[in-house]
């Protein structure tokens, strides 16, 4: 089931969403009455992870930092 919310309500409670989100709820989001886009978990079928970068460094690498490596 999809729930309706707006974009203001979205970008004020988006650790909130992306937890709703996480646990398999879907979100369509409007502003001004109209449709802008649909946030829905990840299908886990099509992601792979390649790398972590949490396990390099705490918090993740800078980009500058991962180019370095590479």
């Amino acid at each position: 089931m999809e729930n309706i919310i707006n974009l203001k309500s979205l970008r004020e409670n988006m650790q909130e969403y992306a937890q709703k989100v996480k646990k398999g709820q879907s979100f369509m989001v409007f502003k001004k009455s109209k449709p802008l886009f649909k946030i829905s978990p990840i299908d886990e079928e099509y992601w792979e992870e390649v790398i972590d970068f949490t396990k390099i460094k705490k918090g993740g690498i800078s980009l500058k930092e991962l180019i370095q490596r590479l």
